[in-house]
């Protein structure tokens, strides 16, 4: 098992200040990452779509730094064709680092070799793209009979407590599966899982019922289904039984709704700012936030943006 340095820590997992107050049972994960990212070609004709930059870090580094945060030691990412990228971003890379010794560039060798040593990390191939649902069963064997996180591979979450480790604090509470959750437009309904949930508290639903995609006229609610969540063991026999759904895939949310047949299932809104960053608006959108979040951009970002405004009002006014 890969041990993770402080200096590593206080490096990578720069968003989340909760690391280590939490005495969790889940230490395994698994991260989805098999998608053909349609959404973004040409690019991802030849880059997954879990590797595209937010400024100068990679969208499933941030998704693995939530992990860590969250007290995960063990992560499964679930690759397809054309994701070998992935792997080789995790792995050591001992021309580069030798290259780097050479030309003294301490502060990036260390940048390069901390990536590497960030947690144990396994590779399950996805043959083909099969739906969410098909991602998780590839897991199963590696999983076994314990509980585990999924997080999504292209949503990217900020909060000083981890998404992730909001969702194993209410598992180790209540001992049951548990998802996030948030308020879904109207327009987007037809792209979530949408839940039907008895409300415990201002964050806290029981859930009754899910539905995959659902148009708005036949959603049950305006509460959608994010990129993650805890899970017993059971959801993969679920999944089985669920067969085929929506898209003629394997729909995660239809092991969801026969898993919440047999056992509770709670909905989280979680505390955080979420970026679907497999959505192209989502991307940018992140970009832009992450860049004004850094110190040594955001004058010039800000400043970049004020003169886009100016020129689109004068624009706007002809």
């Amino acid at each position: 098992m890969k041990s993770i340095s402080t200096q590593c820590k206080n490096k990578f997992l720069r968003n989340f200040s909760f690391y280590g107050e939490l005495t969790v049972t889940i230490k395994k994960a698994l991260i989805p990452a098999a998608g053909l990212g349609t959404r973004f070609l040409p690019a991802t004709k030849s880059m997954p779509k879990e590797m595209l930059p937010i400024i100068d870090t990679p969208v499933i580094q941030y998704v693995v730094e939530e992990a860590i945060a969250s007290g995960i030691e063990d992560i499964i990412i679930i690759t397809g064709r054309g994701k070998r990228a992935i792997e080789d971003y995790f792995d050591d890379s001992p021309e580069l680092e030798m290259h780097l010794a050479k030309k003294n560039q301490t502060d990036m060798l260390k940048l390069v070799r901390d990536i590497s040593s960030l947690v144990d990390i396994h590779y399950i191939r996805q043959k083909e793209p099969n739906g969410l649902g098909d991602a998780v069963l590839r897991a199963e064997n590696h999983i076994g009979n314990e509980p585990f996180a999924v997080l999504l591979g292209d949503d990217i979450i900020v909060n000083d407590k981890p998404c992730t480790a909001q969702l194993i604090e209410n598992f180790e509470k209540y001992g049951r599966s548990t998802i996030a959750v948030e308020e879904v437009p109207y327009e987007k309904l037809n792209s979530y899982g949408i839940i039907k949930g008895r409300p415990l508290d201002d964050s806290l639903y029981v859930l009754e019922d899910i539905v995959e995609k659902p148009s708005p006229e036949e959603a049950p609610s305006n509460i959608g289904a994010i990129g993650r969540y805890v899970f017993t063991p059971e959801i993969f026999d679920c999944i089985k039984k669920a067969g085929t759904g929506v898209g003629s895939e394997i729909q995660l949310t239809d092991g969801i709704r026969l898993l919440s047949r047999s056992q509770m299932i709670y909905a989280c809104r979680f505390k955080g700012k979420r970026f679907d960053t497999g959505d192209r608006l989502g991307y940018i959108k992140s970009i832009i936030d992450f860049a004004l979040q850094n110190e040594s951009l955001r004058d010039n970002v800000l400043e970049y943006l004020r003169e886009i405004l100016a020129v689109e009002k004068v624009t706007a006014e002809k």
